[in-house]
């Protein structure tokens, strides 16, 4: 059965917004690891997963999209942990080749 370009009264595109958003501030990250800033590029990709854990947080699933892959509290927790810990790695890692 086919609801036509909208599905319950909201634009497929829509949907997506929420990851393209998370997936754009990787990417930033991304672009300041391969400017061999890859300690501030870290940071974005923790902040990435701040920003899904706090659309997950406020969304609806059906809002959500492909950010909510298990349950909200689940989402939102692991999400949260994550981005804590990829920033605090980053913030604290020494020594080696890497530092600066």
């Amino acid at each position: 059965m086919n609801d036509g370009p909208q599905r319950g009264g909201k634009h497929p595109v829509l949907v997506h917004l929420p990851f393209a958003l998370v997936m754009a501030v990787v990417v930033l990250g991304l672009v300041r690891i391969i400017q061999f800033s890859w300690r501030e590029g870290t940071v974005w990709i923790g902040l990435a997963l701040l920003l899904a854990a706090g659309l997950r947080a406020l969304l609806r699933d059906e809002q959500a999209g492909l950010v909510a892959i298990r349950g909200r509290a689940v989402d939102v927790l692991l999400y949260g942990l994550f981005g804590v810990v990829v920033i605090a790695v980053a913030l604290t890692i020494e020594g080696g080749w890497l530092s600066r």
